[in-house]
């Protein structure tokens, strides 16, 4: 009679899960989590602070190209390879400060910041002599001509004003409701946070600026 020979099985053991063994993969799994987060917070500060930036309007002052709890966003980085440009929408710390009471002093001013953010069209640059008749803007003597975005004139008169070097002159679309360069005087280009370029919310609102 021939003999047959048997054909071993291998015989798999699965190994114990230990807890130390699962403890150490929390940690590890924890420590990966941790730095992937504090890297996303630095990427998006990074961002926020040198190229685009969120702003929601709180003023009527830009009405009806941007409307009040509209969302803009913002080129920050824009004005560091050229100068702004006459029609901009740009986003500036208002040169006014908000927060001061008699005597120019507040507590209020050791915990919040003074400077207000505002929106405004940029209407002249530095070395530009701007005068409104009845209206009607005039740069270095000659009028712009009509300006589309603008639905709500006024019929004021201003200037004639030269703006100085380092220095443009801006006004809100809603030129009977804006207080702008008119009043506070022309804005530093340091002062200019960016080129608002499109309103991204709500959808239905949605446009380049």
């Amino acid at each position: 009679m021939a003999q047959t020979e048997e054909t071993p099985v291998e015989k798999t053991v699965a190994s114990e899960e230990t807890p130390e063994n699962f403890t150490s993969k929390s940690l590890a799994f924890l420590k990966e989590l941790v730095v992937l987060i504090v890297t996303a917070f630095i990427l998006a500060l990074i961002f926020k602070t040198f190229v685009f930036q969120p702003f929601k309007v709180e003023m009527s002052s830009m009405v009806s190209t941007v409307m009040p709890d509209d969302r803009v966003l913002v080129n920050k980085f824009i004005y560091r390879f050229r100068v702004p440009q006459r029609g901009d929408v740009i986003t500036l710390y208002s040169p006014e400060k908000v927060f001061t009471t008699e005597g120019g002093f507040s507590l209020i001013n050791l915990f919040q910041s003074p400077k207000r953010i505002l929106i405004k069209r940029v209407i002249a640059n530095a070395g530009e002599t701007i005068e409104i008749k009845s209206g009607q803007v005039y740069i270095n003597n000659k009028s712009i001509g009509k300006e589309k975005y603008v639905k709500f004139k006024d019929f004021s008169t201003f200037g004639p004003f030269k703006v100085p070097k380092g220095y443009v002159f801006v006004m809100g679309d809603n030129r009977p409701n804006s207080k702008d360069s008119r009043s506070f005087g022309p804005i530093q280009k340091s002062d200019i946070l960016g080129k608002a370029f499109l309103v991204y919310w709500p959808i239905s609102a949605m446009k380049g600026l």
